[in-house]
């Protein structure tokens, strides 16, 4: 049978007998593959903590008919270890791994996916942002690409040059007055750049927000993911989106 190597992320494991799982994971070019690690449940195994959510690995599977076997895995990056001391951390890690799954079903961008959610998980593991902006910033530039786009600036509709004050989620984003449809909603101004902002990965600005734009903003995103994704990232709902102190306003 073939064997391959290839770098891989962690997105979720299942039991499976008494001591093996199942685990699930983003292979950076393989695309998403799912393999039996035997033994892994074991004290004894040599590997079974590096093939836990959020764990970056080197691995070394080898084809099955329906599911491949793992017989090595190399720790590149602890992230789910590092994350999982954190609450607030932990569960926006565990909603970009749930995204992710859902979002590499296809083989078309799966590099870039990769890549996303590696570097998401790694400023989990950093500590420096807060957690639920990082974790919107994530979902935006995933579902972009996967081909859902946002528009937070011109119209979604039209493509009327903004901004605009509309918001909706079934037409891409932002809408002009002409083309919002009855049930769209109106952001702040500012919430429309934080958003514009987490797309483009422009922490300069997106740290200088205020807690009460960074909340507007992280409900639109969870909306538009909803939306695009038939079966919703139920992670979301145990994430935690308290605003810490310093960002409130006085």
């Amino acid at each position: 049978m073939a064997i391959y190597r290839d770098a891989a992320i962690v997105l979720r494991t299942h039991k499976l007998g008494e001591a093996d799982r199942i685990v699930t994971v983003l292979c950076r070019n393989t695309g998403k593959v799912r393999a039996v690690a035997k033994g892994v449940r074991r004290t004894t195994s040599k590997f079974g903590a590096r093939l836990e959510p959020g764990m970056v690995v080197d691995l070394q599977c080898y084809q099955g008919r329906s599911l491949d076997t793992i017989t090595q895995a190399a720790m590149l990056a602890p992230y789910g270890e590092q994350v999982a001391a954190d609450y607030a951390a932990w569960t926006a890690a565990v909603a970009m791994l749930e995204t992710a799954d859902q979002l590499t079903e296809e083989r078309e961008s799966v590099q870039r996916q990769f890549i996303l959610l590696a570097g998401g998980l790694a400023a989990l593991a950093a500590g420096e942002l807060e957690p639920t902006m990082v974790l919107d910033s994530y979902l935006l530039r995933a579902l972009a690409t996967a081909g859902w786009t946002p528009s937070f600036r011109d119209c979604a509709s039209c493509g009327a040059s903004g901004p605009h004050r509309g918001f909706h989620v079934g037409s891409g984003g932002a809408v002009c007055s002409d083309c919002r449809p009855p049930g769209s909603q109106a952001p702040r101004p500012e919430t429309f750049e934080l958003l514009s902002a987490l797309l483009a990965g422009d922490w300069t600005v997106a740290t200088a927000s205020e807690g009460r734009v960074r909340s507007e903003a992280s409900g639109l995103v969870s909306a538009y993911v909803h939306w695009h994704l038939e079966r919703g990232v139920r992670a979301l709902r145990h994430v935690d989106r308290s605003t810490p102190p310093s960002t409130l306003l006085t």
